[in-house]
Order: structure tokens, then C-alpha cells, then sequence
């Protein structure tokens, strides 16, 4: 592959990780269609207990709604695609899965902590195994096209 696709590849990998960490942003701390509260409602809510979310939202799914269900167990591992995607795509340093997943860990654990603080959303330990799971699922993806990239072109980035 030419150096100029090469840093074509990595600009536009750079703008589209901006463009997801700025949505990303948006959809975690400032919309209020998913699970945001008014000022006077915010209170302190956590969950320290690994999978009681993750187990509750699956029990009652059919009280919830499948909406309900895809949106907090898909939508925290969807969320975190696209970062274990693209980071190695835009970071050479950022090509080992294991860097990438406890990347993600602790963006997810950044982002638990802050909305804890501000009473923005919940703490949640499920959401840090489904975002991390997430940052993982997209490297996998990551490396699968990865090889396919190669065997189609017969050399490494």
C-alpha cells in the first residue's frame, strides 16, 4: 500500500474517532433520551455488583420492552466498537488487544466515575464489562479485516 493511501487511511480514521468520541460524549453525559434526569431529580445511583443489571434487564425484558433491552446491554457494547476499531487504525502504538481493551476499561471507568459525580446517569460495573467487551469486539474486528487487508494486498500497514 502507497504512504499516501496509507496517511489518507489514518486522517480519515483520526476524523471519524473525533467524530465518535464527540457522539460518543453526547450520548453518555448530555441526552436525555437515554436515561438522563432533570437537575432536580439527580441523585447518586451506582451498582457495584457484577452482572445484577445485566441479569435484571434480561428477567424482566418482557416488561421492559425489547427496546429497553437492546438499548442498555447492545447499546454499551456497540458503543465501545467503534473505539477498539479505530484507535488501532489511527495509533500504531495501539495495535496490541490488550492495550486496546484496557483502554477501554478505563475510558469506560472515566466515564462511570464522571456521570457518578455529576449525577449524570448511573455508576455501573455492568456497563464496564459491556464497554470493555465492546472495545474488545471491535479490535477482533479490527484484526479480522486487518487480515483480510493483507491477504488482499500482500503486505502490513
Amino acid at each position: 500500500m502507497r504512504n499516501e493511501t496509507k496517511k489518507l487511511i489514518r486522517r480519515t480514521g483520526l476524523g471519524l474517532f473525533v467524530l465518535y468520541m464527540l457522539l460518543l460524549l453526547y450520548f453518555l453525559f448530555f441526552s436525555e433520551e437515554y436515561g438522563r434526569v432533570a437537575e432536580a431529580e439527580r441523585e447518586f445511583r451506582y451498582n457495584l455488583v457484577p452482572f445484577v443489571e445485566i441479569r435484571r434487564f434480561w428477567v424482566y425484558r418482557h416488561q421492559l420492552g425489547l427496546l429497553a433491552l437492546m438499548t442498555n446491554i447492545c447499546g454499551n457494547v456497540i458503543g465501545f466498537v467503534p473505539y477498539g476499531y479505530i484507535l488501532p487504525v489511527v495509533a500504531r502504538r495501539m495495535q496490541n488487544g490488550f492495550l486496546i481493551v484496557l483502554s477501554g476499561f478505563c475510558l469506560s471507568l472515566t466515564v462511570e466515575t464522571i456521570q457518578l459525580i455529576t449525577r449524570v446517569g448511573c455508576f455501573d460495573v455492568d456497563d464496564l464489562i459491556l464497554n470493555t467487551l465492546g472495545a474488545a469486539l471491535g479490535y477482533m474486528l479490527f484484526v479480522i479485516c486487518n487480515i483480510i487487508r493483507r491477504k488482499y494486498y500482500g503486505k502490513k500497514i
